[in-house]
């Protein structure tokens, strides 16, 4: 009775009200969730039978904070993605699925490589796709209080996607952050820009991988994908070149920075006119890289600064760039001097978005500024000099 109360209540609160509740008891989350979802018009025979099994995973928290392969370094961290196993099954899937890779240009305008990139780092081309039971993983990541905001939507739509016979909570499996099929998309981006690329009536990016790749595209070019347009290429940077202009806070048009002395390892600037960025992963003594515009697209893909630098590089290597110049850059700090670093960035009023250890894009700009504050090479680069001195 002290449930059904409970339920009613919450019933009878705004949807935005209920949506701010995390943590406690995990059974009455799951009231709360189910009052949420009745509230959102779904019908309570259906909610019911969605959330009948489900259970909480500590499997999933442990992956979530277990995330220390992205503290690499890019040079090792893309060695480590990239091999030449993997390069040599990108041609061989992109000359199999030709005429998906052409339909996807011709509707959503993604180059095939971009497409092929993903489709490798997220599940090898499809043979591990994840074995998380997906509405556990969901719903475990938004009784988590650490990022509710961005699971708890994904819910609802995993429930939106059972009602409509395309999702089993009982068996339907994927990655720990929820992720189904062989491009890894989550529920709300499933039904926003899932494709029926193989015409049998059905959305299924688990198997077919026309439906993935079809859907992938439609869902980059949601997210603003360019047509016809590059994302990087590799470049050679004057030994006086202003290091503080690089990063991703720097924009101005490709053919300025050829004025500036920057140019194209090979060949010629993918396009002179559109903005461009100067990416340096492991500053000014390593590979060194033009950014262009969808480049950023990649970021509403991934968070991760090292896997979206990681993934942009693959697409251009499947598409026929030659392997970066490693150069001689300063060595990485350890996990231990990368979290003090982040401590003393934190302490000078820098948002580092949290301290983790991970060079991310915010603890980037964070070094930069103190570089240049310093009087140091401003390259985005930490070294243990610009710990010391901090």
């Amino acid at each position: 009775m002290r449930i059904l109360l409970i339920v009613a209540t919450l019933i009878s609160l705004p949807v935005s009200a209920i949506a701010q509740s995390c943590g406690g008891s995990f059974g009455s989350f799951i009231q709360q969730m189910k009052a949420e979802a009745v509230s959102r018009g779904h019908a309570a025979s259906n909610v019911d039978q969605f959330f009948a099994n489900v259970r909480q995973d500590p499997k999933v928290i442990r992956a979530d904070r277990a995330q220390g392969i992205f503290q690499m370094p890019f040079t090792d961290f893309s060695r480590r993605l990239i091999s030449q196993n993997r390069l040599n099954a990108g041609k061989r899937n992109g000359q199999k699925w030709d005429s998906v890779f052409d339909r996807v240009e011709r509707d959503y305008g993604v180059s095939r490589g971009v497409l092929l990139a993903f489709w490798a780092f997220e599940t090898d081309f499809g043979a591990v796709q994840g074995s998380f039971n997906t509405v556990n993983a969901l719903v475990t990541l938004s009784h988590d209080c650490r990022r509710p905001e961005l699971f708890r939507p994904q819910v609802f739509a995993a429930l939106e996607l059972f009602e409509r016979g395309d999702l089993d909570p009982a068996r339907t499996t994927g990655a720990w952050a929820g992720e189904i099929g062989m491009v890894q998309m989550l529920p709300e981006d499933i039904i926003a820009n899932g494709v029926d690329g193989d015409g049998d009536g059905e959305v299924n990016l688990k198997t077919s991988p026309a439906d993935a790749l079809m859907s992938g595209g439609k869902m980059l070019q949601s997210l603003g994908w360019q047509k016809g347009q590059p994302w990087m290429q590799e470049v050679v940077m004057p030994r006086d070149f202003d290091w503080s202009q690089s990063g991703l806070e720097t924009w101005k048009s490709a053919s300025e920075w050829l004025k500036d002395g920057v140019k194209p390892r090979s060949g010629q600037l993918a396009s002179s006119n559109l903005d461009a960025a100067i990416l340096l992963p492991q500053g000014r003594n390593g590979p060194a890289f033009l950014i262009y515009p969808n480049y950023k697209v990649f970021f509403e893909w991934n968070q991760s600064f090292i896997y979206v630098t990681t993934a942009a590089y693959f697409a251009s290597r499947l598409e026929g760039a030659q392997v970066y110049n490693v150069g001689d850059p300063s060595p990485a700090l350890s996990d231990a001097q990368m979290k003090s670093l982040q401590q003393k960035l934190s302490a000078r009023g820098h948002d580092v978005g949290g301290i983790d250890g991970i060079l991310g894009a915010r603890t980037r700009i964070a070094v930069q500024k103190e570089q240049k504050s310093l009087g140091l090479p401003a390259d985005a680069w930490p070294t243990r000099e610009l710990l010391d001195r901090l």
